[in-house]
C-alpha cells in the first residue's frame, strides 16, 4: 500500500543521515523504524498484561466465579 508521509526538515535530514549511515534508502530506514516501535509496543503490552495477570491473580479468580 502507497502512503505520503509528510516530515519536518529536521526530521528528513535525520533520516536521510541514517540512511546514508546505514547504506540504505530513506523507505528502508522509514518502515524498519514502523516495524520496531511497533514490535516495542506489543512487548510492552503483553509484559504489562502479564504483570497485571500474575499481581492480581487471585482477584481475577474471584471476578471469574
Amino acid at each position: 500500500m502507497a502512503m505520503t508521509l509528510r516530515l519536518t526538515d529536521e526530521e528528513t535530514k535525520q533520516l536521510q543521515d541514517a540512511a546514508e549511515r546505514e547504506h540504505l534508502s530513506m523507505q528502508e530506514v522509514a518502515r524498519r523504524a514502523i516495524r520496531e516501535y511497533v514490535s516495542r509496543r506489543t512487548q510492552t503490552r503483553d509484559a504489562a498484561l502479564a504483570r497485571i495477570v500474575s499481581e492480581d491473580a487471585e482477584l481475577l479468580d474471584r471476578l471469574a466465579q
